[in-house]
């Protein structure tokens, strides 16, 4: 009885957060009863409940792909290559922005370091092809200028995770390095006005006063980072993707999408997306434990 009048109460907040959880129980909880589809051979006629029950026969033929290898290192490398290079750069630009004095100066460089985020996938991919073909490319006109030979940039396996890592840092840098500037702002400024005092330096004061305030955000943005490694954007390199660098770019993303859809080989499309999410939820099940026992900061 307590308990409903206090919802009466304050009805309006309950309102607010009705829709948010209305979003997770439609388009988040509702879908996983399709996970079953990995566990059966999915026919569109019979539905999900009559299709015949299969187990893990769809989990076997991924782990027996001759796929399977390529599409796992592919993933990982290029997850694990865009967090080195993507985590800490926020950091040092949230870092860098928070010691410039001039307010014009620091709202130019907020501003330009922010817009790339909110050009789209296809935009940006465009742009990222255009600056890199060959003969007509900026970046080849450049070179050739300086005495190399043309290259084939979208072309070379060997630099589409360079290509794609890179440009994903240029794009998100500015926006990400947000919530690095607001814990920065947070900051009690008597800590700086007792560093000025026992005269310590600017790098004394971003290593003993702005870093340690920066450690709980960045543990619990490590943590939520590592807890998608398996989760490699599809849009952007699928977009990327030719025949001259598939042995490169093929993820598992992409391949689900080729099997899944383009394939209509429903089943084995969701026990491979499956399959992908466990591997995300032990990475951030183990990753979130390690970082309680190590720095006392966690997502739970």
């Amino acid at each position: 009885m307590v308990t409903w009048l206090k919802m009466r109460r304050s009805w309006e907040l309950y309102l607010l957060v009705l829709l948010p959880v209305l979003y997770l129980i439609i388009f988040q909880y509702i879908p996983m009863f399709g996970v079953m589809i990995a566990f059966k051979d999915f026919n569109v006629i019979k539905g999900i409940l009559g299709s015949p029950w299969v187990g893990f026969k769809h989990f076997d033929e991924l782990f027996r792909s001759p796929n399977f290898p390529l599409l796992l290192k592919n993933t990982l490398i290029i997850s694990f290559y865009s967090l080195l290079a993507g985590f800490p750069i926020p950091i040092l630009l949230a870092l860098a922005l928070n010691e410039i004095r001039t307010g014009f100066f620091k709202k130019t460089v907020q501003m330009i370091t922010y817009a790339p985020h909110f050009i789209s996938t296809v935009v940006m991919v465009s742009i990222i092809i255009l600056m890199l073909s060959p003969h007509v490319g900026v970046v080849d006109k450049v070179l050739t200028f300086f005495g190399w030979s043309d290259t084939n940039f979208m072309g070379e396996p060997k630099l589409f995770k360079s290509i794609y890592v890179w440009s994903g840092v240029w794009q998100e840098m500015g926006y990400a390095s947000i919530i690095y500037i607001a814990a920065l702002a947070g900051v009690d400024p008597s800590l700086y006005e007792a560093a000025r005092m026992d005269g310590a330096s600017r790098f004394k004061k971003i290593l003993y006063i702005d870093l340690p305030s920066l450690i709980p955000i960045a543990v619990t943005m490590l943590i939520l980072s590592l807890g998608s490694v398996m989760a490699v954007g599809f849009e952007k390199i699928y977009l990327m993707q030719n025949p001259l660098n598939t042995s490169a770019s093929e993820v598992i993303s992409t391949y689900v999408y080729k099997v899944g859809l383009l394939g209509a080989n429903f089943s084995f499309s969701t026990a491979v997306g499956l399959f992908n999410s466990v591997i995300n939820l032990i990475l951030l099940v183990i990753v979130n434990a390690i970082a309680r026992k190590v720095s006392d900061n966690s997502l739970w």
